[in-house]
């Protein structure tokens, strides 16, 4: 049976957490059945057990896969891994601790039936509470930097819980620059300008101790970030390609090459099997065995095109 859903968990010195985080999702993956779910855990160069942690407790699920940064990269970096490898029709996002109730899954997998991305959002009436008035302040106002720079409408950027049409998550994440914490907020950015539909899901939370995010340090950087995103020249390698080429004919061939985490755009006169950065070596091959042209494509190429994984 195929995956449905791959839970992408990033995870940077998480030991501690990842127990109580587990104990919050179990129901929640009961619910999607082992067989139709695929358990993925990114260890962001953890300097404590956390790998051999969320081995003990996610390593019964039938689909697993633990994979580690050889240093801490960002939470981002970790994300986009995720979604390199993910098998699922459907990719969950979640941080280590769960503290987005993951009862709230359901309503973001029956989102993105129709969205391409279905972000949870703990707003309510347009603002989100932390534990601490500075917190709360601080999220505030990186909102409103965020809506400045990116022309997004959502109240919430930062949840910790998001969901994706894995062919667009994985999309995003390959067109993506931002390692940090601010990946989230770029993920937007490209979503408007990809044309991506993006469905918001209500979800509740709980304030868990243990946070990574560091008000001063993070909200600098990612300041820093946002002011930069529409200087950014987005373009990634393709391989061009007739637009009824075979998806199976075209995964044999990046097997072949030796590439993987690649998403076919296919639009209207051609397909573009769109390659991560790194990945033009690979593209070569693909191109020699599928006849297709290699070349740089800006992300303004790949909007409004049906995206697939693989």
């Amino acid at each position: 049976m195929s995956i449905r859903v791959s839970l992408i968990i990033p995870a940077h010195n998480e030991a501690l957490r990842l127990g109580a985080g587990y104990e919050r999702v179990l129901p929640a993956l009961e619910r999607i059945g082992n067989e139709n779910l695929e358990v993925i855990v990114i260890d962001d160069g953890s300097t404590d057990d956390t790998l051999q942690v969320a081995g003990a407790l996610y390593g019964h699920f039938t689909n697993t896969l633990f994979l580690r940064q050889p240093e801490n990269l960002g939470k981002g970096a970790a994300i986009r891994l995720g979604l390199s490898v993910a098998r699922g029709t459907y990719a969950l996002a979640a941080d280590a601790d769960m503290a987005i109730d993951p009862e709230h899954f359901d309503a973001i997998l029956e989102a993105l039936s129709t969205a391409h991305v279905a972000p949870g959002s703990r707003a309510d009436r347009g603002s989100i509470r932390y534990d601490s008035r500075l917190r709360t302040w601080a999220g505030a106002f990186f909102n409103r930097i965020v809506r400045h720079y990116t022309e997004t409408s959502l109240r919430d950027t930062q949840c910790g819980c998001k969901g994706y049409q894995t062919g667009a998550g994985r999309l995003l994440s390959i067109v993506g620059m931002i390692d940090g914490f601010a990946f989230d907020a770029e993920v937007f950015y490209l979503a408007q300008l990809l044309g991506l539909g993006v469905s918001p899901v209500h979800v509740t939370w709980r304030d868990v101790a243990g946070s990574k995010v560091r008000v001063g340090r993070d909200s600098l950087r990612m300041l820093r970030d946002m002011r930069g995103l529409k200087k950014t020249k987005y373009e990634n390698p393709v391989v061009e390609l007739p637009v009824d080429v075979d998806r199976n004919e075209l995964a044999v061939a990046a097997k072949k090459a030796r590439v993987q985490g690649l998403v076919l755009a296919r639009g209207t006169t051609n397909a573009l099997c769109v390659l991560p950065r790194d990945g033009s070596l690979g593209g070569l091959g693909i191109a020699a065995t599928l006849n297709g042209t290699l070349r740089l494509a800006r992300v303004s190429e790949l909007r409004g095109r049906t995206y697939e994984a693989v």
